[in-house]
């Protein structure tokens, strides 16, 4: 992979961004490498100075180890010598280099992207179950949890970002084509929209499951209007729509797609019960659930439009992920996959089976009821979650671990204190991937809006403690959620990922040791 100081140039006017440029050399200089971490310089590299923590002396140290081209909204005296660009905007001048720099490999996948407030992770898995089903070991993933890049097991990686910065993910790109992947499977965030890691990316498939108010505070979105405004790209940026018709802000979801998008293009889906509140718009694909327990779930999807009918996935479907909110993701990843082209007769053996490492994962505790590990972090996912166990459990207490990661999501707090007063006997509040904020001041905040006249709160910072003193309190008929980080291994202390053992972990040791103590 090379690219030129001359291509640089001009695909920066292009798209507006270029300021200003000092060459140094000749403009067909070739560069080799490309990063944003001076310590991955090495050789000719095109070096981005980029974000709220950069310092000048990274730039020197990129020099230093090689780089001959930087790229910055500013000139810096420590590029001195070295080819400068000058732009508008750094983060979308990285996007547009980077997908330049690894010869546009998006255009080689057939990309599939989705965007909600709750569910990306759960509706991408699926997804990729069912695209493994027709195209084995072909399927390459960005999610949450993990980035998939190739068939092999050297070939999957923890994911340290929803959305990873522009340069890694057309760099994965690039690497998932190179492995043989023909599909892409993919989670964007609001952030990756704000930060503008996805600048100038074109999806086949974009979804809008859904949006609540999430991810407003100091270092994430001002408001919610921003933070929809972010959501709203994704629709946009889409050769092919579909839509959760029962999302919050409908009207305006829809209105951002038709920009862009034919109606022809544009495919909606509810429950089959759900009313839109307009006529001038059809919904395409109905689900009903048919039978929902404990282990597993089933549901018929129904093909309402010409055009859904034209995808041929109308069909019984089977999930081994409980809960009825799933049967809204597996819906919109059958839709997924029929506009990938697959049809229901793959979609249903595919999908059938799938199960996501840190999503309603439980265990039966003799004696001490049933504890469900669920990534829930937000008012919206808990709200299901709970709603769902207050269905299939009748009755039951229902406690929950849980904490607030720091440094972002500020709004999240009162959400949790929300839905705890809605549906929780204890509440166990402990840590969360503080960051640099004091665990205590966390739950504190979360804490304020919790009535203690109806819900028994415990403050334990040590997770593993609190996760063990749930586990035992927990009686014979109650159900116990421990939520927040699924399977997460580690936890964000003050810039570092600290090991973690994991909350199943904990979970399985404390049941464990209360089976040895009978």
């Amino acid at each position: 992979m090379s690219l030129s100081l001359n291509e640089c140039i001009l695909l920066l006017k292009e798209h507006h961004l270029l300021k200003s440029s000092a060459v140094q050399n000749n403009v067909g200089t070739e560069m080799t490498g490309i990063a944003h971490d001076f310590k991955q310089v090495s050789g000719p590299t095109l070096f981005f100075c980029r974000g709220a923590h950069f310092r000048p002396i990274y730039l020197s140290m990129a020099k230093d180890n090689g780089a001959t081209t930087y790229v910055a909204e500013k000139p810096y005296v420590e590029g001195n010598g070295m080819n400068a660009l000058i732009v508008v905007n750094v983060q979308k001048a990285m996007a547009i280099l980077s997908a330049a720099f690894f010869d546009f490999p998006q255009d080689d996948l057939f990309v599939i992207a989705f965007t909600g407030t709750k569910g990306k992770t759960t509706s991408a898995y699926f997804t990729r179950g069912i695209l493994e089903q027709a195209h084995p070991k072909h399927v390459a993933l960005s999610s949450t949890i993990e980035r998939v890049i190739g068939p092999n097991p050297d070939q999957r990686f923890t994911a340290d970002l929803t959305t990873p910065e522009s340069i890694d993910l057309f760099r994965d790109m690039r690497a998932a084509v190179d492995n043989g992947m023909t599909h892409m499977v993919m989670e964007v965030s609001s952030q990756a929209y704000l930060k503008n890691r996805v600048f100038g990316l074109t999806y086949d498939v974009g979804f809008f499951l859904n949006i609540t108010p999430d991810h407003i505070g100091p270092n994430e979105h001002p408001d919610f209007a921003n933070y929809l405004h972010n959501k709203l790209q994704l629709v946009v940026n889409s050769r092919k729509v579909v839509i959760n018709a029962e999302t919050a802000h409908f009207n305006e979801v829809y209105a951002a797609a038709t920009t862009t998008t034919n109606p022809d293009s544009i495919f909606l889906f509810a429950r089959d019960d759900f009313k839109l509140d307009r006529d001038d718009v059809k919904i395409d694909f109905r689900f009903e659930s048919l039978g929902l327990d404990t282990t597993a779930s089933t549901f018929k999807l129904i093909p309402v439009t010409d055009k859904a009918a034209a995808l041929n996935v109308g069909n019984h479907y089977a999930l081994s992920l409980i809960g009825d909110f799933n049967e809204s993701n597996a819906t919109a990843a059958v839709i997924a996959a029929g506009l990938a082209g697959v049809d229901g007769s793959k979609a249903a053996p595919g999908l059938a089976h799938v199960m996501i490492p840190g999503r309603m994962e439980s265990l039966a505790v003799p004696g001490h009821g049933t504890v469900f590990v669920d990534f829930a972090h937000n008012y919206g996912s808990l709200k299901a979650l709970f709603a769902f166990l207050n269905r299939e459990y009748d009755g039951a207490k229902l406690n929950l671990v849980l904490g607030a990661p720091g440094d972002k999501g500020v709004s999240r707090r009162a959400g949790f204190a929300k839905v705890i007063n809605e549906s929780v006997t204890t509440a166990y509040l402990t840590t969360d991937d503080p960051g640099f904020e004091e665990p205590a001041d966390i739950v504190a905040a979360i804490e304020t809006g919790i009535d203690h006249d109806r819900v028994a709160v415990k403050t334990m910072l040590d997770r593993q403690a609190a996760i063990a003193a749930a586990v035992r309190a927990n009686g014979p008929q109650d159900v116990l959620v421990v939520a927040g980080k699924g399977a997460d291994t580690y936890q964000k202390v003050r810039g570092v990922d600290t090991p973690w053992a994991g909350d199943l972990t904990v979970v399985k040791r404390v049941a464990a040791e209360l089976e040895d103590e009978v």
